[in-house]
């Protein structure tokens, strides 16, 4: 019987817990079944909600917010079980979530990562922004998923629930092996926020290893609780990070021109927001593309170990067209027409 712990990380999310916290306990008991809320330096009342209404589950306390990655890669090295679940502290899951997923992955030992199908919370006929029904990114890094495409999501009409290989699973509700976790490094904490399980899901696949959305599987995610989709902060880390990890992941030829495309695709999104009056985030991809120049130099090794290790430059999920071209020229929409 594998073991398998559900990790939430919280922070200052009181309110978050006392709303979702109660399904996970409820739909996560069971033989080998561990909920562990990973503290990231709260300075609200959630260790006592956690100690009063919850005793059930295990805390882990750390000393500061480390952001996603680093909490999580601070927070998992005292959690021991054969798979991980990183779930995010506003998903509400139901029953028999785990099952599917882990079923998958003992059935078939090349499976290293999964997501189940992602439903929006606010509202439930509606796949959820981060995450839908599996990930994927274009051949320019654009992330896009089964279910939605930029702004455009779609229904759930049972269109996507077939089990499919993605390119990445959502670190809102992400099934891992904990060796391979291990073995990857975990998270990049240089990453702090946004795309770090994208960039961990590109390592994964460089070694061999295939990812899998499993849509038995279902939950339903908030979204959006920490920054809205316009924020400049998450502009700025979304580009930045995006920038970051084509850096590190990319193959050798393909690596100048890809970075080259994307300076002028990145030029066209700034000009993008000062046409639409929005200074700030104009300002969040100028300053996301500096601090790009300045990162990837203390990424050069990481780059260089990563191109040794890869056992493959062809990765399933990253597609050979423009996913800019499909949806913005040729009006499409909907992932099933791509």
């Amino acid at each position: 019987m594998p073991t398998t712990a559900i990790a939430i990380l919280n922070w200052n999310g009181a309110e978050m817990l006392r709303r979702f916290l109660p399904s996970v306990v409820r739909h996560s008991a069971g033989e080998g079944m561990e909920v562990v809320v990973i503290d990231n330096g709260s300075d609200d009342n959630s260790a006592e909600v956690l100690e009063k209404e919850f005793p059930t589950v295990r805390t882990v306390m750390l000393d500061k917010n480390y952001g996603f990655a680093g909490g999580y890669n601070k927070g998992l090295e005292h959690i021991e079980a054969d798979y991980y679940v990183i779930l995010n502290s506003d998903v509400e899951v139901t029953e028999n979530w785990i099952a599917p997923v882990i079923e998958a992955m003992e059935k078939d030992t090349s499976i290293a990562a999964c997501q189940p199908k992602i439903l929006s919370q606010k509202s439930p006929e509606y796949f959820e922004y981060a995450g839908a029904c599996g990930g994927f990114i274009d051949k320019y890094g654009y992330p896009f998923c089964r279910g939605r495409i930029f702004d455009t999501v779609e229904k759930d009409n049972s269109q996507y629930d077939s089990p499919l290989e993605i390119m990445w699973a959502t670190g809102a509700a992400l099934f891992i092996r904990s060796s391979v976790f291990r073995k990857c490094g975990g998270f990049d904490t240089r990453f702090f926020a946004h795309m770090e399980e994208i960039d961990l899901c590109w390592r994964i696949k460089n070694l061999g290893y295939s990812i899998m959305c499993i849509p038995q599987s279902k939950v339903y995610h908030v979204g959006g609780a920490t920054l809205s989709k316009e924020n400049p902060r998450k502009t700025y880390l979304n580009f930045r990070n995006n920038l970051l990890m084509l850096y590190k992941n990319l193959p050798k030829q393909s690596l100048c021109r890809v970075m080259a495309i994307r300076q002028i695709l990145d030029l066209v999104a700034m000009l993008a927001f000062v046409l639409k009056g929005d200074m700030a985030n104009a300002k969040a991809v100028m300053k996301a593309r500096k601090d790009y120049r300045k990162m990837k130099k203390d990424m050069a090794d990481d780059r260089a170990a990563i191109q040794r290790s890869r056992t493959q430059n062809t990765v399933a999920g990253i597609t050979d067209f423009s996913i800019l071209v499909k949806y913005h020229l040729k009006g499409i929409k909907t992932f099933d027409k791509l």
